[in-house]
């Protein structure tokens, strides 16, 4: 209304900013992940995490990490890989000597993997705000790097700490029992290889892959593992829905904002701002990061990567930084945000999930952001390791 745009033209915007095909990728990969979460694989990835490092001190916390990563390279959703991991592992964790909230503290740390490691919800949002100028398939494999790379240092964290609190030792697991776990988690670890496989090797898109991933995850749930009532299937569904609107409806209006910004020149005055206070690339790098660290406290990723793309990705173009690798600067910041009070998505699930209030689990958690502040560092002043893959398979 300040500038007399009609209102019209903004409901134009609306509509086409979700009138897109890569945005099928979002409603697929979250149902996807809800049907693996709640048909019994995320328990058989866990167990076969346990075969791998269960039986050193602290083992459990290890296995923890570990099942991060195969469920979140399966959901790509941090809130679908702590409710699933957490739900089995937490009380499991508590019963074998660890204290509830350092549990809950691994729990939501590691889940930080999924939003990195493809097929990621948010890389798909970070291509559609960046204007469809970076590749899906580019931003999925500059999170591997990284998000194995935090699991590392996590999963050293959580040695560290488990010598120093002389925390138990697990038993290893007989080697017929091993095979079989190892055998029905295998189901689950195909997901990965189909998604990631058919879009390195040109067979299907990223879109596509999360669609093929519904169908894979549907006939391995129902038909294989068959511990899921076809009864409760419509819940899911429900559910499903509820969450894929949710996002549309944000995406829908930061399209909308998006585009008056552009019309008012807001990214050239930021941009002229930041390069007013300096014009070398390191110093800017740290004032985005700590900026995308006070914003990821108040708001949740998704809208703040819709917002913030189309002001910061002129900034650092002019700085001559990749859109990829600022992607990943951005993933990992935003990923802290959400297990950080008083707005952490994440960590208000890890809570529900533990039944403790948020300010034990917060406590509980303050070690690991050293972990993930380091990474944060590296990813930031390294692109290499964001770039690396993508450059190495021609992306």
């Amino acid at each position: 209304m300040w500038i007399e745009l009609p209102l019209e033209a903004v409901m134009i915007q609306l509509a086409s900013g979700v009138n897109k095909f890569s945005l099928l990728a979002i409603p697929f990969f979250v149902l996807a992940g809800a049907i693996m979460a709640e048909g019994g694989m995320s328990r058989r990835l866990v167990a076969f995490a346990g075969v791998l490092v269960g039986f050193i001190r602290g083992g459990l916390s290890l296995v923890n990490i570990l099942a991060s990563t195969f469920f979140g390279a399966i959901s790509g959703s941090s809130v679908a890989d702590t409710a699933s991991v957490g739900s089995v592992l937490i009380p499991e964790m508590e019963r074998k000597g660890y204290p509830r909230a350092f549990a809950t503290a691994v729990t939501v740390s590691g889940s930080v993997q999924a939003i990195l490691i493809p097929p990621s919800h948010n890389a798909v949002i970070y291509s559609l705000a960046a204007g469809g100028t970076v590749s899906i398939a580019s931003l999925f494999m500059a999170g591997v790097v990284p998000g194995l790379l935090l699991g590392l240092t996590l999963a050293i964290m959580c040695l560290f700490i488990a010598k120093k609190r002389n925390y138990p030792k697990g038993d290893p697991i007989p080697l017929r029992q091993a095979l079989k776990i190892v055998g029905e988690a295998m189901w689950g670890l195909l997901t990965i290889v189909i998604i990631l496989g058919g879009i390195l090797s040109g067979v299907f898109t990223a879109t596509e892959s999360a669609a093929i991933a519904v169908v894979y995850a549907f006939f391995v749930t129902m038909f294989i593992y068959r511990d899921y009532k076809w009864s409760e299937l419509p819940k899911l569904m429900h559910r499903t829905v509820k969450t894929v609107t949710i996002v549309m409806i944000l995406i829908g209006f930061a399209a909308a904002f998006g585009y008056l910004m552009t019309l008012m020149q807001i990214p050239t005055k930021v941009t002229a701002a930041f390069t007013t206070v300096s014009d070398n690339r390191y110093v800017i790098l740290a004032l985005i990061n700590v900026m995308l660290l006070a914003l990821g406290t108040l708001m949740d990723m998704a809208p703040l990567i819709l917002i913030l793309t189309p002001i910061l990705l002129p900034v650092v173009a002019a700085l001559g930084i990749d859109p990829v690798h600022f992607g990943m600067i951005m993933m990992v910041n935003l990923g802290i945000g959400l297990i950080t009070p008083p707005v952490g998505t994440v960590l208000f699930v890890g809570s529900a999930v533990a039944k403790l209030p948020i300010g034990v689990v917060t406590k509980a958690t303050m070690p690991f952001f050293v972990a993930l502040f380091t990474v944060l560092l590296l990813v930031t002043y390294i692109p290499g390791l964001s770039l690396w893959l993508p450059r190495a398979l021609g992306l």
